[in-house]
């Protein structure tokens, strides 16, 4: 087979180096890609979101599966495009329609879906400018701490909490008329705050059956003891030692199985990954949000994981055969350390030259994926805020992750940063 991956970050390297290791993998290419792409596969120098230019790529390269990695062309409907032209009937896509990454385009529609198929998540409700005043009688109505989420897409940035009134008010004003999240802000969810501890678990489905792949747990934010702005993920490791069986089992009965069912019902045409972000408040599971692809970095701690192959598990899911797979996972912890520019999320420089690279350890269970890179001659240059994420499997966490930071502190870049206490709430 010859696959297309769309994308350019860390998700997408880990797929395309895991995808690559398939008999059934022919030509393997990521567009655009980055430098950690490039020892795998063949970049295409592509706009993701002009669907024209990603149909003329996949006719040029004959292409029989297309995987794409990030939202933002999936809100914007890219399986519709190529579903309604007739010469890619034969091409297998990776990713939900447009009606089913609304899920994730939308706070409010993913909260109204959650409601009509009874998955447990905070209560709410939405406003948009014209109800400012409304949508500031309800904080009143709230207890701190306020959650006010963007209810479009705002790159992981579009969620505030805070715990004064006043302040959670003007912030609800600031996104309503001032843009602060730009077109992402035009309507605002404000949420009941859960308090309790975050995961993610990550489906794959045809629409109609399911395969629950390893789950995993991230680290948002920018500084140590979880401190600091948001950012796109600072680290990840998987499993997450509190999910137990019990805990598992109740994910997947009282929120797995009613989204899956729901997407059925709803007659929503979704073929890929269903992200579940969690909170485990007590013991009882609520959903915190819907994605509609991997995450990342937690991809880069989930597929390692996975014993089958890749490549056989997604052409079976775009066939609607996906109660033929059986997963089998390694029993090993994976955890992955993320290098991001000095700066990030703020404003940052890129350019710099990565050194180390070479001094890793060159065994199966340490990946250097590659995030914000590009190279240029011969050298490895940041391309964006998170640089490199450093992947290690062991037998424990502790043990993952002080490979993990082995490795990591053999990479430097100018003004390298990286988190020190990932997973040190989990041991």
């Amino acid at each position: 087979m010859n696959i297309l991956i769309l994308g350019s970050g860390g998700r997408e390297h880990t797929l395309a180096h895991k995808i690559s290791q398939s008999a059934d993998c022919k030509k393997l290419f990521v567009a655009p890609g980055n430098a950690g792409t490039l020892l795998c596969a063949t970049n295409i120098d592509l706009d993701i979101l002009n669907f024209e230019d990603v149909a003329n790529s996949v006719k040029k390269y004959e292409i029989d599966m297309l995987i794409v990695g990030p939202e933002a062309p999936l809100v914007e409907g890219i399986k519709d495009y190529f579903d309604t032209k007739e010469e890619f009937s034969g091409l297998k896509i990776i990713g939900p329609s447009k009606r089913g990454a609304l899920l994730e385009g939308s706070k409010e529609r993913a909260k109204e879906f959650m409601k009509s198929h009874q998955v447990p998540t905070a209560a709410y409700q939405s406003f948009n400018k014209e109800a400012l005043e409304a949508g500031k009688e309800f904080l009143k109505t709230m207890k701190p701490p306020y959650v006010l989420k963007a209810d479009g897409l705002a790159g992981g940035k579009g969620v505030l909490i805070l715990e004064d009134l006043i302040e959670a008010q003007d912030e609800l004003e600031n996104m309503l008329t001032n843009n602060k999240f730009g077109k992402a802000s035009e309507k605002v969810v404000i949420e009941e705050f859960l308090s309790g501890i975050e995961l993610s678990v990550f489906v794959l489905t045809d629409g109609k059956n399911y395969l629950t792949l390893p789950n995993a747990k991230d680290y948002k934010r920018i500084g140590e003891a979880d401190t600091g702005l948001n950012t796109g993920g600072m680290g990840a490791i998987s499993p997450v030692p509190f999910a137990d069986k019990a805990f598992m089992r109740k994910v997947d009965e009282k929120i797995v199985k009613p989204s899956i069912d729901g997407l059925h019902k709803e007659d929503i045409d979704f073929t890929g990954f269903l992200f579940i972000g969690l909170m485990k408040v007590g013991d009882e599971p609520f959903v915190v949000e819907y994605n509609v692809r991997m995450g990342d970095p937690e991809t880069e701690v989930v597929i390692p994981r996975i014993k089958n192959d890749l490549l056989d598990v997604l052409s079976k899911t775009a066939e609607g055969k996906i109660k033929d797979v059986k997963l089998k996972f390694a029993s090993d912890y994976a955890a992955t350390v993320m290098l991001v520019s000095g700066g990030y999320p703020e404003a940052y420089e890129k350019g710099k030259v990565i050194s180390g690279l070479d001094k890793v350890d060159e065994n199966p269970e340490v990946f250097i994926c590659h995030a914000g890179t590009k190279k240029v001659n011969d050298q490895f240059l940041t391309n964006g805020g998170r640089v490199i994420a450093v992947t290690a499997s062991a037998n424990s966490l502790e043990n993952a992750l002080e490979k993990a930071y082995s490795n990591a502190e053999r990479i430097s870049f100018s003004e390298m940063y990286y988190r020190k206490d990932l997973g040190k709430d989990l041991v």
